[in-house]
């Protein structure tokens, strides 16, 4: 399974395609796909079928999944940063800022 430098709840900033320059929150990583879907960005008119538990169908606006080179981690103070990993005090895995240096929040 691959490591990527976001994980889900991070907030994010898009620095490629239609959306560069916005920032949201990752709701969900697709590893296989190497993409991540953040709220509120690159949203597509999906038309939905009626179904039995909706029965008049429609068109829905939803996120479509950005892949995860065109993101970068916001840290803290809300700066646009690349990663690094360090080993922390009890022997895990911590993500850390390097413009701050300072450990992500999870």
């Amino acid at each position: 399974m691959a490591k990527f430098h976001i994980k889900t709840g991070d907030t994010v900033m898009i620095i490629a395609g239609t959306s560069k320059g916005n920032s949201g929150r990752v709701v969900r990583v697709i590893p296989k796909q190497q993409r991540a879907v953040v709220e509120g960005v690159n949203m597509i008119t999906k038309h939905l079928k009626p179904t039995a538990s909706n029965p008049q169908g429609g068109i829905e606006k939803m996120e479509a999944p950005i892949h995860i080179s065109n993101l970068m981690v916001m840290d803290a103070a809300g700066i646009p940063t690349r990663t690094r990993r360090e080993v922390g005090e009890k022997g895990q895995t911590v993500r850390i800022s390097v413009k701050s240096g300072k450990p992500l929040a999870k």
